[in-house]
């Protein structure tokens, strides 16, 4: 190496990475901190040869979904809003409505917001598998547990 050029740029290739499984238990964990530190995690900037535009690897399993916990009036107040596509066809529901109908939506939604609106993100919600509680079926991957501290 050159020392007039400096240092030499390392870059991640696909054929370098290797996927793992890691198990994250979300029960009793605060939703927003929860999905801040998944969308950290799953984008890779927790590596030392992190790239923007690069899939780094990680695929999380979450269990217990619908045992999140949120602050403030936040189970009232906080509204999903979605529309059918007739006239009149607006819809709300609550967070606590949609926590009893499906919570892996909850925290998804949640996750999708604080990633990047680009292509590399609807992949990388690909990498996430959400469970309403302990049971979940990816054992054969032996999903490695994590603490976060949420």
């Amino acid at each position: 190496m050159n020392p007039l050029y400096g240092q030499q740029t390392t870059v991640t290739k696909k054929e370098n990475i290797e996927p793992y499984w890691v198990l994250i238990d979300a029960e009793g964990k605060t939703l927003g901190r929860l999905v801040s530190q998944i969308a950290f995690r799953l984008q890779g900037k927790h590596l030392p040869n992190y790239q923007p535009g690069v899939y780094m690897g990680e695929n999380f399993v979450i269990v217990n979904a619908a045992k999140i916990k949120v602050t403030g009036n936040k189970m009232q107040q906080k509204e999903y809003i979605r529309h059918t596509g007739y006239m009149g066809g607006l819809r709300k529901t609550t967070l606590q409505d949609q926590l009893q109908k499906d919570p892996s939506k909850v925290i998804l939604h949640a996750l999708k917001g604080m990633l990047p609106k680009n292509r590399l993100s609807r992949k990388l919600l690909k990498k996430v598998r959400v469970f309403p509680d302990e049971n979940h079926n990816l054992q054969a991957l032996k999903p490695e547990k994590i603490e976060l501290s949420a």
